[in-house]
């Protein structure tokens, strides 16, 4: 499908949850959406606002689709409506650096990080002054991550540690914050059904991490990214795309670990971020060669499992052939067999001068030809926090 084709270079990018609707933020302050076409990604314009004169670098979309909010390069925080893009509440200081990085943690709580590793925790429901701050990082925030079984905001940041949040603690303080991975950590995103956590970082090594086991430190390094991964998306619970600075998009299989492919390119233009849309269909990557890219993602693993699915078949045919051939010789031998006290009848009177030959050839056996697969490798509670 055609690339979105942009004036200007675009920083962030992130998809409705519910509807075919793409946003991206720009250099020039801008943000931007399009409806597209579910089965072919043909885009046409919904609307533009430029909430910021200086660059809109974050965008966060809300669980039921209804706001997008936006950070920006004078530390602005702005809630927009998300079907027409009109401004429904702006901060204009809401951080005194840069805005890096927006999520939108729930109904009731915003998240912003900024270039300095100051998070703030806003509440969604009346935006005013910032709820909570926290300042365990010291440099810039590049990525969050939400788990609401444990109520837990983990967030990267470019000074090589790695924090987590209990958002019901009334305190201003991080649950935990890692060791230092003494790299800078770009990106992260969720896999194995989010009981693992996979991180992209600056020398092209993703780090795992097991959430039963804590965050004090990675479980596993993968090396084989040639520049730094500056962007991660989880496809499947195995599977994840990452976005790198050598402009290439790949495909990888996480634990076991295996390189599946190149699937988009921006050229030698740096990756930025990586979106996936509700269906799972159609992966949106941004970059500084001024286009938003959407890969067709949905029968990326069609074939290896049709591939599967007829090896089986053909084992099982295989399988079966033996079967007939073993059959046959076992039916061979029982029929050697009887020939041979046959013949024994016949000689029983007649003296040998040498031992007798004997009266048939024993059949080849077949070759096992299954190949075997790849196994599966493997509160202080308060006030408005009470309620999430």
């Amino acid at each position: 499908m055609p690339d979105i084709t942009l004036k200007n270079q675009p920083f962030d990018l992130a998809f409705h949850p519910s509807e075919p609707v793409l946003y991206s933020s720009l250099l020039t302050g801008e943000v931007k959406a399009w409806r597209y076409d579910d089965a072919t990604g043909e885009t046409e314009r919904a609307w533009t606002v430029r909430p910021t004169k200086k660059t809109a670098r974050a965008l966060g979309v809300e669980g039921d689709g209804k706001s997008l909010w936006v950070g920006g390069k004078s530390g602005i925080l702005c809630r927009l409506d998300a079907a027409v893009g009109t401004v429904l509440f702006e901060k204009e200081a809401a951080h005194d650096s840069p805005v890096n990085r927006v999520i939108c943690v729930n109904e009731q709580l915003v998240a912003s990080g900024d270039d300095e590793g100051v998070i703030k925790f806003w509440d969604s429901r009346k935006p005013g002054d910032a709820i909570r701050t926290y300042t365990q990082h010291y440099d810039y925030i590049s990525g969050f991550s939400y788990f609401e079984d444990k109520r837990q905001l983990v967030a990267t940041s470019g000074d090589g540690h790695l924090s987590a949040i209990d958002i019901r603690s009334s305190k201003a303080e991080p649950l935990t914050v890692s060791e230092d991975q003494e790299d800078e950590l770009l990106s992260i995103a969720p896999i194995k059904g989010g009981s693992k956590v996979v991180v992209g970082t600056g020398l092209g090594i993703l780090t795992v991490w097991n959430r039963k086991l804590g965050w004090g430190d990675c479980v596993d390094r993968i090396p084989g990214h040639p520049a730094s991964v500056d962007a991660i998306v989880a496809l499947t619970d195995d599977c994840i795309a990452t976005g790198s600075e050598d402009g290439l998009v790949r495909v990888m299989q996480i634990q076991p670990n295996k390189f599946l492919g190149v699937i988009a390119t921006h050229d030698e233009y740096p990756i930025e971020r990586l979106a996936l849309d509700r269906a799972g269909k159609w992966l949106g990557s941004v970059s500084h060669d001024q286009c938003i890219k959407l890969t067709d993602v949905e029968d990326l693993f069609v074939d290896s499992d049709d591939e599967d699915a007829a090896m089986e078949d053909s084992d099982d045919s295989d399988d079966d052939e033996m079967g007939a051939v073993v059959a046959d010789d076992a039916e061979d031998d029982e029929e050697e067999a009887e020939g041979a006290e046959e013949d024994d009848k016949d000689d029983s009177d007649v003296e040998m001068e040498e031992d007798e030959a004997p009266k048939g050839k024993l059949s080849k056996r077949g070759q096992g030809i299954r190949a075997a697969k790849h196994a599966k490798a493997e509160e202080d509670e308060g006030g408005f926090f009470d309620d999430l």
